[in-house]
């Protein structure tokens, strides 16, 4: 293609050039006015001089034409993963194939847009947007979006120079129903009644007879699964109550109808975090000691701890003739404490107890009640212990995890982890609260006890043992409650410093929250937490390699990913999850559930297709939106500025984009020509004149 203009580039600037023709316009009016019959001629020799300073020239391009652009963007969210939607996108995607081939001169670029990281939504702009700024403007003819037409950017539309269009996947009798959390508490405290607020919402076009109730299942970590009876449409409010500390799942679900378009909104998870309101923790010690301050200043620091506690000061045998009355300001109120109240307290801690009669057969046969029922007690033992007065004598005995030899050892050793205690969350990993790093010998970096009251275990596991791997600190579940025994009194001498000391601290912590059934000190337990698109999967055991988790998906596509040991009694792995939603997890008869961003991703909180929100941008540019489901829409050029769509079209911009090949520059007439004529016309106006 060749294209001819005429171009000047003056040998004076602009300025000047018009500055003299305004002088010679001055000079050819005064020689008018003078009557000059020559004065015509005067104006064309100024006309000639100043259009050589102009300097005329003709330019002479040749062009190559260059390609019309069409992007198309191929949405693959989520949303558009259900029902016959991607074999829409396919046929609609070869159709427009074919009708751009028969345009001559334009071309198609095909972009894809998936799901949004942290579950940002449909950025269905934001692609287009990228997309058009790798494409020379002059080219762009036009933008055709392949989607349902649920987007979460509307606002970051591009300014394009040629018409927008979508082509709307989905059918026109769609429906869909969804379940949504409108409010759900982070906190809560255990035992104590919550609300949660939620909605049952249909959209699309509902079947007759189905938008009246829905059946709705929820469930607390999997377990207790209730169905209810809710209306659809309105605002619902669920009460339900945490039953443990640390983290809760609730989970909520809908069932599917197999003419909904997709029952992934159908269920929801809400993670609520149970604290405990106070802890009240009923410490019974036997007689004074070292070590009982100990246990009470641990228990003190703790504000969240309501501390009662029962000394005895003055043993029954002692008979000097006090009166009763003036033993105690108040009388201690023993039955309203081990009868009536007992269940109102989280652990009961017996610290050097024997028995005395103080507390009578059946106190303690209630207190082994409420162990079984659900409670936690730890005994501390002493060399009252290995008496006959010990409480293993009384109905307390049948829980106790082992029996007292009557031998007490008075000698120095270092309190060790057995090889359980290595796999056991009180007391793994015990060691790096050590004062000091572990000796050339193995030998733990703490202080030294020196009592040990020897017993041989009956149930439940030894964690810790002394000389002679006899069992220091042993654990057991009875019933639905939790008891652990302390065959020594010595561990205050950790406290106190003593070579320099140890993590008494950790440790009593952690048993006392194990007796309390807090979840992160679970023997065996599944959990997994989420960063992305990732999950940590851990597996926590007292027994042998779990062997591998089985991860269901939101899609119910199921997976088995091995489990590699990573310390003594944890295996874990990691996963990641092809998409954002729910996953089931299940190792043995340990299950959990885990959301990969949202239960209900904002990919479905509409799932119905409409060009709606895509109304602004498609009006702005005169395109339109047409559904696929009326057939593939015709392509049609359309000149810049004019409707570009219509029942059953859809038209794009021709650009007449091209590229400067060759430039040739030739001037209008040579130097010496504009001087030729110029010298002729002033030779001829002076003769003119002259003869006059």
């Amino acid at each position: 293609m060749t294209a001819r203009e005429i171009i000047f580039d003056p040998h004076l600037p602009w300025a000047v050039i018009l500055t003299l023709a305004a002088l010679a316009a001055l000079l050819v009016v005064l020689a008018l006015w003078r009557g000059l019959s020559g004065w015509w001629l005067r104006g064309l020799t100024a006309a000639v001089l100043l259009g050589a300073l102009a300097n005329p020239s003709f330019q002479r391009e040749a062009r190559d034409l260059l390609t019309d652009i069409v992007v198309v963007v191929v949405d693959e969210s989520a949303s558009q993963r259900i029902a016959d939607r991607p074999e829409q996108v396919q046929e609609a995607l070869a159709a427009l194939e074919a009708e751009i081939a028969k345009l001559p001169g334009t071309e198609m670029r095909v972009v894809r847009l998936g799901d949004a990281p942290e579950d940002g939504g449909t950025l269905l702009m934001t692609r287009l947007a990228e997309a058009v700024a790798k494409e020379p403007r002059s080219r762009l003819a036009g933008a055709i979006l392949l989607t349902d037409g649920q987007l979460h950017d509307i606002e970051r539309a591009p300014d394009l120079p040629a018409p927008l269009h979508a082509l709307l996947t989905g059918r026109e009798d769609d429906w869909d129903r969804r379940l949504v959390i409108t409010n759900a508490p982070a906190f809560a405290i255990v035992g104590e009644p919550i609300t949660l607020r939620l909605r049952v919402e249909d959209q699309g076009r509902v079947p007759e007879g189905r938008g009246l109730s829905a059946e709705l299942t929820f469930s607390i970590d999997g377990e207790n699964e209730q169905t209810v009876r809710v209306p659809v449409g309105s605002d619902l409010e669920m009460p339900m109550t945490l039953t443990h500390a640390g983290m809760n799942v609730v989970q909520f679900s809908l069932p599917s109808d197999p003419d909904e378009l997709t029952d992934r909104n159908n269920s929801a998870v809400v993670q609520i975090n149970g604290v405990r309101d106070r802890l009240r923790v009923l410490l019974v010690s036997g007689e004074p000691h070292p070590g009982e301050r100990t246990w009470r200043n641990l228990l003190k620091s703790d504000s969240s701890v309501d501390l009662v506690h029962f000394t005895i000061l003055r043993p029954p045998e002692k008979q000097d003739g006090i009166p009763v009355t003036e033993l105690s300001l108040i009388a201690f109120p023993t039955r309203e404490l081990f009868l009536e109240k007992i269940d109102e307290f989280d652990l009961i801690i017996f610290d050097r107890y024997r028995r005395r009669g103080i507390l009578p057969s059946l106190y303690l046969d209630n207190i082994r009640n409420y162990v079984e029922g659900g409670g936690a007690v730890l005994v501390a033992a002493g060399p009252d212990f290995a008496t006959a007065d010990s409480l293993y004598r009384s109905p307390l005995g049948d829980i106790i995890p082992a029996a007292p030899t009557s031998r007490v050892m008075e000698e120095g050793f270092l309190p060790r982890v057995t090889e359980l205690g290595d796999r056991h969350p009180v007391t793994e990993g015990l060691a790096e609260f050590a004062p000091r790093p572990p000796g050339k010998d193995g030998a733990p970096g703490w202080g030294r006890w020196f009592r040990l009251i020897e017993v041989e275990p009956v149930a439940g596991h030894t964690v810790l043992e002394g000389q002679g791997e006899r069992p220091l600190l042993v654990l057991d579940r009875v019933g639905e409650g939790r008891i652990a025994l302390l065959a020594s009194d010595h561990a205050w001498l950790w406290n106190r410093g003593f070579e320099g000391g140890g993590p008494q601290l950790e440790l009593l912590r952690r048993l006392a929250h194990w007796l309390m059934k807090e979840p992160q000190l679970e023997e065996e337990a599944l959990t997994a937490t989420t960063e992305g698109q990732t999950m940590t999967i851990t597996r926590r055991t007292l027994g042998e390699a779990p062997g591998e988790v089985e991860i269901t998906g939101p899609d119910g596509t199921v997976s088995v990913v091995p489990l590699d040991e990573q310390s003594p009694g944890r295996f874990g792995a990691a996963f990641t999850g092809p998409e954002i939603g729910l996953y089931r997890l299940r190792v043995g008869e340990e299950s959990a559930v885990v959301a990969l961003g949202p239960a209900a991703p904002r990919e479905f909180e509409e799932t119905i297709a409409t060009g709606d929100k895509l109304q602004p941008a498609l009006a702005a540019t005169r395109g339109g939106a047409l559904r696929l489901e009326d057939g593939m829409p015709d392509l049609r050029r359309v000149r810049e500025g004019r409707p570009a769509a219509g029942r059953g079209w859809i038209g794009i911009t021709p650009r007449e984009a091209y590229l400067t090949a060759d430039v040739r520059v030739t001037p209008v007439l040579p130097a010496w020509a504009w001087l030729l004529v110029a010298s002729f016309l002033a030779i001829v106006a002076w003769l003119r004149e002259g003869r006059s």
